[in-house]
């Protein structure tokens, strides 16, 4: 062990894993969640709309995958602390933490958009591109963190 690899090296690594697929999976749930509750509201309204409704369901799912992909490729990197030093660590952790935040961010943006998107929607269907184009602005912040989170990852 050395002052640049002490023994604690890899649970920054192993954080960034955990705090990816957390991070990530919490900001796909609530847009999930909040965007379901609008499809649900809006079915009732007009039931044959559900199938163009889900389109905020699945790319909450996505910022999911986001935080998988980068979890994975953080595990696959980890060793014992003498070849896995405090950089490797303190860059899996801000990669983890990058991807995590912005899929949280991302989530709430498609939650908050697809509510209202598809009630609006269902009332006037003219607003459909409007929010496919808005929910897309809302995912790229969740790619955003994906692609920092990469960068990071092959820093080192």
């Amino acid at each position: 062990m050395t002052d640049l690899a002490p023994a604690y090296s890899p649970f920054f690594g192993v954080m960034g894993a955990a705090s990816a697929i957390v991070f990530a999976s919490f900001g796909a749930a609530y847009g999930t969640a909040k965007s379901g509750v609008g499809i649900a509201a809006m079915a009732v309204m007009k039931p044959d709309l559900i199938m163009k409704s889900i389109i905020p369901v699945v790319m909450a799912g996505i910022l999911a995958i986001y935080g998988l992909v980068v979890a994975a490729l953080i595990s696959q990197g980890l060793s014992s602390a003498p070849s896995y030093d405090l950089f490797d660590g303190f860059c899996d952790f801000g990669a983890g933490l990058s991807v995590g935040f912005c899929g949280v961010a991302a989530g709430m943006a498609i939650g908050v958009v697809g509510d209202a998107g598809v009630r609006g929607t269902a009332q006037q269907p003219k607003l459909f591109v409007g929010m496919v184009l808005i929910l897309i602005f809302g995912e790229v912040l969740g790619l955003y963190g994906l692609i920092i989170a990469l960068i990071l990852n092959t820093a080192h």
